[in-house]
């Protein structure tokens, strides 16, 4: 089973470790986060349940069919939205208890200080082949 697991830059219920946001770090806390990272993916690679990882800048913008002409393109997200996703994680675990395990030693990738963010991550299993409509 595939589930992807979301990282928020805001809108999670609140951090219980380093909570400096990571424009506030220092370059080595950054590299020791991404160091971090880094490992976490290669063991995963190693055990086989890893399927990809992107990290997204803040920045984005909203983007809608408009009918004819352009689509209308408006600047964001916006800061106050609680969807500002700053990167996403995809594996392929045995369980819904694995893919729990898995994203609770992600949050403790240290931040600011080297302490555990102890960040929250939204973890979502993928959907499969989606129903057939028969009637």
């Amino acid at each position: 089973m595939k589930y992807l697991l979301l990282k928020h830059y805001q809108g999670a219920p609140e951090a219980g470790g380093a909570a400096a946001p990571i424009d506030r770090w220092t370059p080595a806390e950054v590299d020791a986060h991404v160091r971090y990272m880094a490992g976490f993916a290669d063991r995963l690679r190693e055990s086989g349940e890893f399927v990809d990882e992107r990290a997204l800048a803040p920045d984005g913008a909203w983007v809608r069919a408009g009918g004819e002409g352009r689509p209308p393109v408006v600047d964001g997200p916006f800061a106050e939205t609680k969807d500002l996703i700053a990167g996403w994680m995809i594996i392929d675990v045995e369980s819904w208890d694995r893919a729990v395990e898995l994203a609770a030693e992600l949050s403790a990738a240290p931040g600011a200080g080297g302490q555990p963010i102890l960040e929250w991550l939204e973890v979502r299993p993928l959907l499969g082949t989606l129903p057939t409509v028969t009637e």
